[in-house]
């Protein structure tokens, strides 16, 4: 991924900007302490027919899982703090449009490891989550800040 060429990190920061997202997400844990887990995610879409695409770029990147959805397109998904927060320290001189969310996601991952069993740290946590609703024009976001402050009794 270090090998990766200044052209070749524009293109795909670029075509991150046109195709992709960047995106954190609270997930509903029973299994963990405070009941939630913050999520952090790259994904990068294309129409099924240039799934080849997707697989070059994966061996580019070396990290994240592939997948054809059945509505006729395809994913490369790269989820996790560390390769996520990889990737975006990678691209982000060259991302544009979404250097936003790239921005706020990498806050987002600097401050994970100090929330871990701190409910009041992870609330202001996942209100910075609740900003890539905006950011993301995301329509069917179903846990926030609320769910989680309501749910730990804050």
């Amino acid at each position: 991924m270090n090998k990766l060429s200044s052209e070749e990190k524009a293109y795909i920061a670029g075509f991150l900007d046109g195709d992709g997202s960047i995106n954190a997400q609270i997930i509903k844990r029973e299994d963990y302490i405070l009941k939630f887990q913050i999520r952090v995610s790259i994904t990068f879409f294309q129409k099924t027919i240039r799934h080849w695409f997707l697989i070059k770029l994966y061996k580019k990147l070396s990290y994240g899982t592939l997948r054809k959805r059945p509505d006729g397109m395809s994913e490369y998904s790269i989820v996790g703090i560390n390769s996520v927060e990889n990737i975006l320290n990678l691209l982000l001189p060259y991302i544009e449009l979404k250097k936003p969310q790239a921005k706020l996601l990498l806050e987002i991952i600097q401050n994970m490891p100090k929330v871990k069993n701190d409910p009041q740290a992870f609330l202001k946590l996942c209100e910075k989550v609740d900003k890539f609703t905006n950011l993301n024009d995301s329509k069917k976001r179903e846990i926030n800040y609320e769910t989680v402050r309501s749910t730990l009794g804050l």
